[in-house]
């Protein structure tokens, strides 16, 4: 078996099948693991993220796969998410003590960004929802329907859709609401925070990404497999309607009874001839899938500038901040050791892709003082940007009919991904049920069937009984 893609998709694959009993070899073309979601060390030492990835209690197979790995406990999990407007006043999402789904009802009520006008017109879409178990009929209009245009015919106010539907869905989907299938909207309100009272709980790593994955290649390793870094596809070479072989850099080339190709769809489509899309209709349609930008920008200050973990930004190009010397666990160092380390991320940064990375700096260090009174006096010792143009896939409005599913019509030929056919848009969790999913359909097509996905967080509370 060959895994070629060292992601999370390529990983979840490639454990699966090795506790399954194959002997696994993957290929990935970077000197480490992890992919998009991963780390790397500055010339200085200093580890960062290329981007901030975090989980929710309704990522049920990423929860599961970390927990196959031994990275379970390298995960901090929060119940408490707080946001803040340019006038400084906050808000909180927390479940209390009613249940699902009117866990978060206390702390909508007092959340202090929101007027009573934006509120009402809220809670007249979320119940939408609820009576819809998450599937108003709108979803199903053919060619899909925006989120915009959703929360359009729902009339919304103009605050809650910038300070409540936006700031939520942008940086869950990363991409903008007038580009996102309402569908995935729409799920992400009921998985995330309505049909279960957990499935908000954020989870943060409190390692560098890169650490995440340590355990992944001992799995592999130790079943009998092998893990290659520095090992790029060059080519898939086809006969008689299966996958005869790959090639990878310095004419190296590799044969196997299955293969999983766990590449992001862009770099894949680069690699295959007009055959494979004779031959799997589905691959032809692979350019449809259009990507999304995130940028990451990295502050480091010479004193104490946040004491909260994380914190949300409204009405500002910057979304999120996050303390990662909290996060890491160094908030207790000692007076002389007190630089502190934050990073900013920025989802459907379209606006930045063009812009030079000392102007961002610059605008994302005014916002970040604007809203920290302490990084005011603060002098900032470092900083960097990091621009992931391609960092998701889009889920533009009826992006469903371009996936492909895991299995394909070319025999010896399986893909994993995000952007495959997995229900879910493009985080983690869809990541690694694509993973899972190739997984059972190599097993599967070889006579062994054996699951591996985890189901969704079960309806609890009041949502159990009338769902």
């Amino acid at each position: 078996m060959i895994v070629i893609g060292g992601g999370l998709a390529g990983l979840s694959a490639g454990v699966a099948l090795a506790e399954a009993g194959w002997r696994v070899r993957l290929f990935e073309q970077r000197p480490f693991l992890g992919g998009r979601a991963t780390s790397y060390v500055l010339p200085d030492g200093e580890h960062v993220d290329n981007c901030q990835h975090v989980t929710l209690g309704c990522c049920t197979n990423l929860e599961d796969f970390y927990r196959r790995v031994g990275s379970a406990d390298k995960i901090k999990f929060f119940d408490r998410l707080l946001f803040q407007d340019p006038q400084g006043r906050t808000g909180e999402m927390q479940a209390g003590l009613l249940p699902a789904p009117f866990h978060m009802l206390g702390s909508f009520v007092t959340f202090a960004p929101l007027t009573l006008a934006d509120k009402y017109s809220i809670g007249r879409a979320i119940m939408d929802i609820l009576r819809s178990k998450g599937k108003p009929k709108d979803l199903e209009e053919a060619g899909g329907i925006s989120m915009l245009e959703w929360l359009r015919r729902r009339k919304q106010t103009r605050g809650a859709m910038e300070r409540f539907w936006r700031v939520v869905l942008v940086s869950a989907l990363d991409e903008e609401l007038d580009r996102t299938d309402a569908r995935y909207g729409v799920d992400v309100f009921w998985k995330g925070f309505l049909s279960n009272h957990t499935g908000y709980r954020m989870g943060v790593p409190a390692v560098p990404l890169a650490q995440l994955y340590d355990g992944c290649k001992w799995e592999i390793e130790r079943r009998g497999g092998e893990v290659n870094l520095r090992a790029p596809l060059r080519a898939i070479q086809l006969a008689g309607g299966a996958v005869n072989k790959v090639e990878f850099d310095g004419g190296r080339r590799e044969t196997a009874d299955a293969y999983v190709f766990a590449l992001p769809h862009v770099a894949l489509a680069d690699l295959l001839s007009e055959e494979f899309k004779r031959l799997e209709p589905a691959l032809a349609n692979l350019d449809e899938i259009r990507v999304a930008p995130i940028t990451g920008v990295h502050f480091w200050f010479d004193r104490e500038v946040m004491r909260e973990p994380f914190l949300t930004l409204l009405d500002t190009t910057t979304q999120w901040i996050f303390n990662k010397t909290a996060l890491y666990g160094k908030a207790n160092a000692s007076p002389g050791e007190k630089e502190q380390y934050l990073q900013l991320v920025i989802s459907a940064s379209y606006d930045l892709l063009q812009k030079p990375r000392q102007e961002i700096i610059d605008l994302c260090l005014a916002e970040v003082r604007q809203a920290l009174p302490a990084a005011r006096e603060a002098v900032l010792t470092k900083a960097t940007v990091i621009k992931e143009a391609a960092a998701t896939f889009s889920p533009q409005p009826g992006v469903d009919r371009w996936r492909p599913k895991q299995e394909t019509s070319i025999r010896g030929m399986f893909l994993a991904g995000d952007w495959t056919a997995t229900g879910w848009p493009a985080t983690m969790e869809g990541a690694v049920r694509s993973g899972y999913l190739a997984a059972e359909a190599v097993l599967r097509k070889a006579g062994t069937p054996r699951t591996f996905l985890q189901p969704d967080l079960p309806p609890d509370g009041l949502v159990r009984m009338f769902g």
